[in-house]
């Protein structure tokens, strides 16, 4: 992928967002995983089928997300390479969500302005897996504020290290093993054994995107609210304290940058999970902090998209 490609899908995604009237493979990995898991399920007849049926699972969703891209791109380089081109930087554009992560967290933010707590709640569903329907509107606001700054990382960094890293073929593996995650990758039943490999990998694929893009959160920070110093503190003091080795980076990160805390019990599946507290609580949580937190991520994805461009030109 060259830099020109890389520019103009970033800049696609900035205009045109996630179109629901648009085909887009990562809908085509979702109803995947869909129909697989049940066919995998049927012979998973202990706790160790369950998790070799996940390994299973996981190793075909990503390796087909890879080889198609790969495949679809070869096979129009063989009747146009402007048709290639044309392929190429779409499939880059649908990997990408600096567009829609802002519009979802501005759809919350433009309910909680009109008092309308309940649409709030019922917009934050749409974009989170806690249940949403009995927060209060700190609590809404917070898991806002969560979900945008932990998806900086998830929808918008790590696409673009991976595009970088090894074009399309690779960023769409990566959103494949993302969606994994996001479906199976829980540590609760019936997901436990099935989702381990999906969940593991998960881990591994965002270890350096969730560093990089909490770097550039304290960098975005002293930018925007002169506040990279308190980003940079909170990060490397609760960063860790997570129980995903990768969230609570850019959580932390963008708590410290905001002065509010993030983290506290989420209710999933009916069951309180008692997340741990992250930064301070310097300021009193207000809607304001989701517009923030959303500059803070349109800040940090174009500053993600100037490394990627240098690191294409040199390379």
């Amino acid at each position: 992928m060259n830099p020109w490609q890389l520019g103009t899908a970033f800049a696609l995604d900035l205009i045109l967002g996630d179109p629901k009237w648009l085909p887009h493979p990562v809908r085509v990995i979702g109803r995947s995983v869909t129909v697989l898991e049940p066919a995998l399920r049927r012979w998973a007849a202990s706790r160790l089928g369950e998790r070799w049926a996940g390994v299973l699972l996981t190793i075909t969703v990503v390796l087909s997300a890879y080889g198609i891209a790969w495949l679809l791109i070869a096979l129009t380089a063989m009747i146009h390479p402007v048709l290639a081109m044309a392929i190429t930087i779409y499939l880059a554009f649908t990997v990408l969500a600096v567009r829609s992560l802002g519009d979802e967290a501005r759809g919350v933010l433009d309910r909680l302005r009109g008092s309308d707590l309940v649409s709030a709640r019922q917009w934050l569903s749409r974009i989170v897996g806690r249940e949403t329907d009995q927060l209060s509107q700190d609590g809404v606001i917070r898991a806002t504020v969560e979900t945008v700054a932990e998806n900086t990382s998830d929808g918008v960094v790590a696409p673009l290290f991976y595009l970088a890293l090894g074009g399309v073929p690779l960023a769409m593996a990566y959103k494949a093993i993302n969606t994994l995650d996001s479906m199976v990758g829980y540590p609760i039943p019936p997901y436990r054994e099935f989702g381990w490999a999906s969940a593991r990998l998960d881990d591994l694929a965002n270890y350096l995107p969730a560093r990089i893009t909490g770097l550039l959160m304290v960098l975005g920070a002293g930018l925007l609210f002169g506040q990279a110093r308190p980003a940079w503190k909170i990060m490397r003091r609760d960063g860790r304290k997570h129980d995903s080795p990768n969230a609570g980076i850019p959580e932390a990160a963008a708590a410290g940058a905001l002065g509010i805390q993030l983290g506290g019990p989420s209710r999933h599946s009916g069951l309180v999970k008692e997340k741990p507290w992250l930064s301070d609580a310097v300021n009193d949580i207000q809607a304001n902090h989701i517009a923030q937190v959303i500059r803070l991520m349109r800040t940090v994805s174009f500053m993600m998209l100037i490394l990627c461009l240098m690191a294409l030109s040199v390379f």
